[in-house]
C-alpha cells in the first residue's frame, strides 16, 4: 500500500490546512506544463500520485478508512497480532468504491465547459471566488470569456440567417408570418420596439 502522506511529505497527524498548504505546493512543483520530454512525464505520473494521495487524505471519512488499513499492514509487518479483526473482502471494496467516486466527483466539478452557456456560469463562479488571485489567473479567465461571448454572438448571428433564409423561401414563409405576426409573444417584442 503506497504512504500518502510520504508522498505529501507531511506528517501522519497533520492538520487538514497542513495536507492542503502541501498539496498546493507540490501540485505547483510537479505540474506538467512546467517540464518537457522525460521531465515531463514523471511530472505527469508524479502529479497523479499527489493528486490520488490529495483526494484520500483531504476527505475525513477515506483518511479515517486509509489509516485503518496503513496502521493494520504495519502491525501485520511488525506480527503484532493484538488487532482490531480484517476487514471483509466486501468492506474494503467499499471502501475503494467510495475514494473512486469521491475522486471522479472532484475531478468532474474541477474540469470547465469552455463554449457552452453553463460555462458562463461556471466562469462567473470563479471570477467571485478567484477575484483576489494572480495577473496571469484573470488573463486566462479573459481569455476564456472571450471565446464564450464569441461562441454566443455567432449563435445569434447563424439563428437571424437561418430566420432570414426561411423567410424567403415560399414553403416556409406561411410559418414564419404566422410565428412572428400573430403569436403572442412576438407581438408583444414588437409592440415594444414599436413605441
Amino acid at each position: 500500500m503506497r504512504n500518502y502522506y510520504e508522498i505529501l511529505e507531511v506528517n501522519p497527524r497533520a492538520s487538514k490546512e497542513v495536507i492542503e498548504k502541501a498539496y498546493k505546493v507540490l501540485a505547483k512543483k510537479y505540474h506538467p506544463d512546467l517540464y518537457t520530454g522525460e521531465k515531463k512525464l514523471y511530472a505527469e505520473r508524479k502529479i497523479k500520485e499527489i493528486n490520488a494521495a490529495y483526494n484520500i487524505l483531504s476527505d475525513e471519512f477515506l483518511r479515517e478508512q486509509y489509516d485503518y488499513e496503513l496502521n493494520r499492514q504495519d502491525t501485520s509487518n511488525g506480527q503484532n497480532f493484538n488487532q482490531e479483526p480484517v476487514e471483509s473482502t466486501m468492506q474494503k471494496n467499499d471502501y475503494r468504491q467510495t475514494a473512486q467516486r469521491r475522486s471522479f466527483k472532484q475531478q468532474r466539478v474541477k474540469q470547465p465547459k469552455i463554449g457552452s452557456f453553463g460555462s458562463l456560469i461556471d466562469l462567473t463562479k470563479q471570477l467571485v471566488h478567484d477575484l483576489a488571485k494572480s495577473k496571469e489567473k484573470r488573463e486566462q479567465v479573459k481569455e476564456v470569456t472571450k471565446k464564450d461571448i464569441l461562441a454566443i454572438v455567432l449563435t445569434i448571428v447563424v439563428i437571424i440567417l437561418i430566420g432570414i433564409i426561411l423567410w424567403f423561401i415560399p414553403f416556409t414563409n406561411g410559418w414564419m408570418r404566422e410565428l412572428l405576426f400573430e403569436n403572442p409573444l412576438f407581438s408583444w417584442i414588437g409592440n415594444l420596439f414599436s413605441k
